[in-house]
């Protein structure tokens, strides 16, 4: 404690401490520190000890009287928490507040405080003193909500009407890096897409909004009434997001209008889908002619694929050979040309005949997109569209009009067998927490040709997290005799474990165990 001395009173020499006759310099009291002190105490009526809620799931603070923020230690926010809960501040000028380092798994939050206040006289005094707060655990009822597993008040359902979930896979990825649940109250798996619950509705529209900037999508909303309050003219609401993916996906083929064609540089009606990211990246393997579809331009003429994975034939590479650049330009007239692929004729032969036919009429001919990856002998992936039987109305157009359809279109190539490529794998990813409800389809298979398909294609792995698989790590390198697709060391991340409990609950275990 000490005085502070108005400019305007500074007079020279010394008085005497009226109480102890302590000579002193003036002041308005004429007493003393020490005497004052035992006659006046300004930070009486201010609470030398409090308490803080903190909720262990969410890692806020309560702000009486009922708001939850977010707020580090000895961060600016959390000063403001402790400050608001000290009664009679406003009674005294607050000159410096501060905290003082603790233990960060004590439980404890010091803050030294230092106040003026006018006392006898006119005299200002000023004060410091520590204010300790003790962090109490208590769930805030966000989480609450949260924990019961049925309590919500808006859900966004997403769907896509595909026969394999590829582009579900994908987007499960890019949700988890961007972190984009963070405020679901449950996530629940179910046929042909997902349900994501919240416990405002606010939440669910951003979350929509998300998914318009990773993947082509239209949405629907719809509301139902739950409890209307005559009294007070409030109602209760559930709100639902519908969301539908573009019903197409990666290695699909699919039949363009004549007018959607022409309008994408001219390129054939039969192309192939490359990718579906935010929008469709589309390639006609004999031409190597490239187009991106947006989602306002496939919803305005919507197409859907005549041959989809399930339909996936294997065969094996007979010969090949380059077409000169000269023929590639003639063939592709006006098109956005594809620069990482090579065209190529190739014949093929389907690996379940190989070595039935000694003439050779079991051959088929083919223009691919692939001649940068093929040579004769490889095993590769591909739609056979001479017997297929699509209902697809442009399609069914386009035999009647005898237009030149490809016998085979290849898709990728066959690297090594996918237990060899499965045991290779020195990586892994993480996965939504999510609840699979009776109807929710397998996704297996599903699961392991899309890994295959980040370690085959670099454009699709950049947008997703990969984690080393320290498991695999351990173990000793394969003996590298083929010659298979692998995701560097340096395309991965570290996951690591780290205990983000602020307060320290794992730290007192331990100490438990070891008493």
């Amino acid at each position: 404690m000490e005085y502070v001395v108005p400019d305007q009173a500074d007079q020279p020499g010394c008085i005497p401490c009226c109480e102890c006759g302590t000579p002193i310099a003036p002041n308005p009291a004429n007493m003393c520190v020490p005497c004052l002190r035992t006659r006046v105490d300004i930070s009486e009526g201010i609470p030398k000890q409090s308490v803080l809620y903190f909720c262990k799931v969410c890692e806020r603070y309560l702000q009486p009287p009922d708001t939850w923020i977010s707020a580090a230690l000895e961060s600016r926010e959390l000063l403001s928490v402790c400050l608001k809960k000290l009664k009679g501040l406003g009674k005294v000028r607050l000159i410096d507040a501060s905290f003082i380092w603790t233990e960060p798994h004590s439980r404890r939050v010091k803050v030294k405080l230092t106040i003026q206040k006018e006392v006898l006289n006119g005299a200002i005094l000023q004060q410091a003193f520590i204010v300790e707060y003790v962090v109490n655990t208590q769930m805030c009822t966000v989480c609450q909500r949260a924990e019961a597993k049925d309590y919500w008040k808006s859900n966004v359902q997403v769907r896509q009407k595909t026969t394999h979930k590829k582009t579900l896979l994908y987007l499960e990825q890019l949700i988890l890096k961007h972190k984009a649940h963070a405020h679901c109250v449950a996530i629940k798996q179910v046929h042909n897409g997902i349900d994501f619950y919240f416990s405002k509705k606010d939440f669910s529209q951003r979350f929509v909004e998300f998914l318009k900037s990773v993947v082509p999508i239209r949405w629907q909303y719809s509301q139902t009434l739950i409890s209307h309050d005559i009294q007070n003219n409030t109602y209760n609401y559930k709100s639902t997001f519908s969301v539908e993916i573009v019903p197409v996906c990666k290695d699909e083929v699919v039949c363009l209008s004549r007018k959607l064609a022409q309008s994408l540089g001219n390129m054939s009606q039969m192309a192939l889908v490359q990718r579906v990211t935010q929008t469709i990246h589309l390639i006609d393997p004999a031409t190597l002619n490239r187009a991106d579809i947006q989602d306002k331009q496939f919803w305005k003429e919507t197409f859907s694929s005549i041959a989809s994975q399930k339909q996936l034939i294997e065969f094996t590479v007979m010969d090949i050979d380059y077409v000169n650049p000269r023929e590639q330009h003639i063939d592709a007239s006006m098109g956005n040309l594809s620069q990482r692929h090579i065209l190529a004729d190739a014949w093929v032969v389907r690996s379940a005949d190989l070595g039935m036919s000694v003439d050779g009429d079991d051959q088929i001919h083919c223009r691919t997109h692939l001649g940068h990856l093929l040579k004769p002998g490889d095993a590769v992936m591909g739609y056979d569209l001479r017997n297929s039987n699509a209902n697809n109305d442009e399609f069914e157009k386009m035999r009647q009009q005898q237009m030149n359809i490809p016998d085979v279109i290849l898709v990728k190539k066959v690297f090594g067998d996918r237990s060899t490529r499965s045991r290779r794998r020195k990586w892994k990813l993480k996965h939504l927490d999510r609840e699979i409800s009776d109807d929710g389809s397998s996704i297996g298979e599903d699961y392991e040709d899309f890994l295959e398909d980040l370690e085959e294609d670099k454009t699709i792995r950049e947008a997703v997290n990969i984690y080393v698989d320290k498991d695999k790590m351990i173990r000793e390198q394969g003996d590298g005799e083929e010659d298979l697709p692998e995701i560097s060391l340096a395309e991965m991340m570290e996951d690591l474990e780290i205990n983000d409990d602020p307060m320290g609950e794992a730290d007192e275990e331990l100490e438990e165990e070891s008493d």
